[in-house]
């Protein structure tokens, strides 16, 4: 959590320090820390306008995840992928980012949203195209053994046990 990032007591309101829990009750979700792309370079670079708040992480979830995620203009969500066996939901707050998926294209706006069922194969991304910030809720659990293809890249990811992606070539060689 982002230091300095205001926790509360959910029955008085009242600021609360992490020494008085483990996990706290609630945050204000703008001040999570960030979390970098986990892609290796080149990919890590065409998602450099993402900024993602893992805010699941600070409550100690461990089955699902969510982030609060802003694209700056111009900027993808992630590569296009899919996963084998992780669910994926987003809410649109903020902005018209275009959904792109193997069905084709589709603008949101705020209060959309979308779900995308394991193991489809329909792989999917958000674009930026416009001049204004996107702000989206994404929400997907943590289904071991988990992969993700991506048609468009020479690149491919597994779920390790640790929970960490794992990123290799199409072919198998390490990145």
């Amino acid at each position: 959590m982002a230091e300095g990032a205001a926790l509360f007591r959910p029955t008085t309101g009242q600021k609360m320090t992490m020494a008085d829990s483990h996990y706290p009750v609630a945050v204000v979700a703008m001040e999570a820390r960030t979390k970098p792309s986990n892609y290796p370079e080149p990919f890590a670079a065409r998602v450099a306008g993402r900024e993602k708040r893992p805010l699941g992480d600070l409550f100690g979830l461990s089955n699902f995840g969510v982030n609060l995620t802003r694209l700056a203009p111009g900027t993808v969500s992630a590569l296009y992928h899919a996963h084998s066996k992780q669910d994926e939901f987003i809410y649109v707050l903020a902005g018209h980012p275009i959904l792109v998926t193997d069905t084709g294209e589709m603008p949101l706006s705020p209060g959309m949203c979308a779900g995308f069922k394991a193991g489809t194969g329909n792989g999917h991304h958000l674009v930026n195209r416009t001049n204004v910030e996107v702000v989206y809720l994404e929400v997907g659990d943590r289904t071991p053994g988990d992969s993700v293809t991506y048609p468009d890249d020479d690149i491919q990811a597994v779920l390790g046990p640790d929970g960490k992606w794992q990123f290799a070539h199409k072919d198998g060689g390490p990145y």
